[in-house]
C-alpha cells in the first residue's frame, strides 16, 4: 500500500460494519464481522455464508457470521450425538445457504455434510435452475454456482483491503519434503514459535516424515527443551483432510510447489497460508525467510492481508453401459447436453479433486494426439484435437497455462483460462471464460485412444471413451497471506521471476 493509505483492520475483539453496497435492491444484506465470544477454543473461527433468509431478486451480497455467535451444545450419548437446539438451527440455516467459504478454518468438521452430499432439488424445466449434474454429489445448480462465484469474488475484494487479526494458537509447518537443507529451518522456526519470549503457548505441528530424520534430531531437541515436548505434534495428510480446523495458520517453507501441496492437502477448508520463499521461482511465496521473526511478529500483532485465490473442482464422470447398446453407437454430446431434460442417467460420479493451478486433459502415454469434446454450460464449444487442453485458474496462469501459450491473468479476475496444448489446428486459440461457467471435457465414444486427466500435476487418472471431467469453481478458495493489499505483490512477482516487460530503454532522438 502507498504511504498514507489507511487499511481497515478486522479485530476479533470488535465488530466492524462494512460500507453498504450502492445496490439499493439489496439494502437488507448487511455484511459484518463479529468476533466477540468467551469461548477461547473457538474465538479465532470466522465463517462466511450467504444469508439464507434473503429473498431478493439479486442474491449478490454476503454475510460474514462468527461461529462464536452460535454455541454448539453437543453431547455424546452412547455413541450417538445429541445436538442442541442452537446447533440444529445453525445446521438448518447452512443447508439453506447458497454457499459458504472459510477465510480461516472450520470449528466443527463440515456441518453441511447433508448439503454437500445430498441430492439437490430444483425446477428442471427452468433453464436457469437446471441441475449441473443428475442429482450426483457434490454439485450445485447453475444459479447456485453463479451466486457462489459472485459472492466469493466480492468477499475477495473486500478482504484485499483489510488487515485481519488472527488469534493464532496452533501452527502447521509445511516444509519441502525432498530438500534436507530446509529441515534446519523447520527446527529453527519451531524453536522460535515455542520460545517463552512469544508470550503465548503456541502448538506447533511438524511433518511426520521428519520425525526420525537426523537433521531435525527431535530426541536431542526434547533433551534440550523438555518443556516443549507437549507442544510439538506431527501432522500427516489424513489429519489435514479430516480435521483442517486443527490449524489456525499454515507456514510453508519452500517454493510454489510447496504452496500447491498445501492446497492439495486441504481439499475443502484451508487455513490461512503464510508462504516463505525458499524455492526456485516464487510466484506464490510472498515473504523472505531470513527475516521471519519480524515478519511473523508483525503479522500476529498487527494482522495480515488475505487474498482469496479461486480454486477449481474437477469431477470425473464415468459412462454407464446400456443394455443392448454398443458404446460406439452412442453420442456423448447428446448425453451431456440433453441429460437434465430427458432425465436419463448416462454417467455416474467417480471422484472429485480441488486444484489451485490447473486441470489438464492430455493424450497421456498414447503416441497420437487426443480427440476430446469441450462443452461450456449447455453448449458444445469445439472439438479439441491436440496433445491436450489446459484449464487453469488465474493463479495457475503463470504455470502450465503460460507454457501452453495462454495469457497472464490477474488473480482477482473471475476467469477460467482454456489453452490448447500443441493444437492440430492453428485456429484454436486460448480462451478466457467466466468462472461461473461449467466446463466439461469428454472423450467421445468413437475416439481412437483414451485421454488422461491430471489435477495440479499430482493425481493422474485415465478417461475411457465416454467418460468426461466436469470443471467448476470450487466453494473453497485458497486464503493466501499477502505482503501487499489488493494483490499488488502479484506484479512484483512477475517482474521478479519473469523479468516481465524488461528491455533496454529506447534512446531519445539527439
Amino acid at each position: 500500500m502507498t504511504s498514507g493509505t489507511i487499511i481497515p483492520t478486522i479485530s476479533e475483539e470488535t465488530t466492524l460494519q462494512l460500507p453498504p453496497s450502492t445496490d439499493h435492491s439489496s439494502n437488507d444484506h448487511a455484511v459484518y464481522i463479529d468476533g466477540e465470544d468467551d469461548d477461547e477454543d473457538n474465538e479465532h473461527v470466522l465463517q462466511i455464508t450467504f444469508d439464507p433468509h434473503v429473498r431478493a431478486n439479486r442474491r449478490r451480497k454476503s454475510s460474514i457470521v462468527s461461529m462464536e455467535r452460535l454455541t454448539l451444545n453437543s453431547t455424546i450419548h452412547g455413541g450417538g450425538v445429541g445436538v442442541g437446539a442452537v446447533e440444529a438451527e445453525f445446521r438448518a440455516s447452512r443447508s439453506r445457504s447458497s454457499c459458504f467459504i472459510h477465510s480461516h478454518l472450520e470449528a466443527y468438521q463440515d456441518a453441511d455434510d447433508n448439503r454437500v452430499n445430498g441430492p439437490l432439488e430444483c425446477n428442471r424445466n427452468n433453464p436457469v435452475e437446471r441441475i449441473v449434474e443428475q442429482n450426483i454429489p457434490p454439485f450445485m445448480s447453475k444459479s447456485e454456482l453463479s451466486d457462489m462465484v459472485l459472492g466469493v469474488g466480492e468477499l475477495s475484494k473486500r478482504f484485499s483491503n483489510m488487515r485481519i487479526k488472527i488469534k493464532v494458537k496452533t501452527v502447521m509447518i509445511l516444509t519441502k519434503t525432498y530438500d534436507k537443507s530446509l529441515i534446519k529451518h523447520t527446527r529453527r522456526l519451531a524453536e522460535w514459535m515455542l520460545s517463552p519470549e512469544r508470550g503465548k503457548n503456541y502448538i506447533v505441528y511438524i511433518d511426520s516424515v521428519f520425525k526420525d530424520t537426523p537433521e531435525l534430531d527431535i530426541a536431542r531437541f526434547f533433551e534440550q527443551y523438555p518443556q516443549y515436548k507437549s507442544r510439538i505434534h506431527w501432522w500427516d495428510a489424513e489429519l489435514c483432510a479430516t480435521k483442517p480446523h486443527t490449524f489456525d495458520m499454515v507456514l510453508t517453507l519452500g517454493g510454489d510447489g510447496t504452496v500447491l501441496y498445501a492446497s492439495w492437502l486441504f481439499q475443502k477448508v484451508v487455513p490461512p497460508v503464510f508462504s516463505f520463499a525458499l524455492g526456485s521461482l516464487g510466484f506464490l511465496t510472498k515473504f523472505d525467510f531470513p527475516g521471519f521473526q519480524e515478519t511473523l511478529s508483525s503479522a500476529i500483532k498487527d494482522g495480515v492481508m488475505v487474498g482469496l485465490r479461486l480454486r477449481f473442482q474437477g469431477a470425473i464422470m464415468r459412462c454407464i453401459d446400456k443394455a443392448g447398446v454398443e458404446n460406439k453407437d452412442r453420442d456423448i454430446t447428446a448425453e451431456i447436453l440433453d441429460r437434465a431434460v430427458n432425465r436419463q442417467l448416462t454417467h455416474r460420479f467417480d471422484v472429485a479433486y480441488t486444484v489451485l493451478n490447473e486441470i489438464v486433459v492430455d493424450r497421456g502415454p498414447n503416441a497420437t494426439m487426443s480427440a476430446t469434446e469441450l462443452y461450456g454450460d449447455d453448449m458444445h464449444l469445439t472439438t479439441v484435437q491436440a496433445d491436450g487442453v489446459c484449464i487453469a485458474t488465474p493463479t495457475g496462469s503463470t504455470a502450465y497455462n503460460l507454457a501452453a501459450g495462454g495469457s497472464l491473468c490477474y488473480p482477482e479476475i473471475p476467469a477460467m483460462l482454456v489453452s490448447p496444448i500443441c493444437a492440430h489446428s492453428l485456429t484454436f486459440r486460448p480462451l478466457i471464460l467466466p468462472d461461473s461457467m461449467v466446463l466439461r471435457v469428454g472423450v467421445p465414444y468413437d475416439a481412437r485412444t483414451t485421454a488422461w486427466v491430471s489435477f495440479d500435476g499430482r493425481q493422474r487418472i485415465e478417461l475411457q471413451q465416454g467418460d468426461y471431467v466436469m470443471i467448476t469453481a470450487s466453494r473453497f478458495p485458497f486464503p493466501s497471506v499477502q505482503s501487499k493489499g489488493e494483490n499488488k505483490d502479484w506484479f512484483d512477482s512477475i517482474r521478479r521471476t519473469m523479468n516481465w516487460g524488461v528491455r533496454a530503454r529506447q534512446e531519445a532522438f539527439t
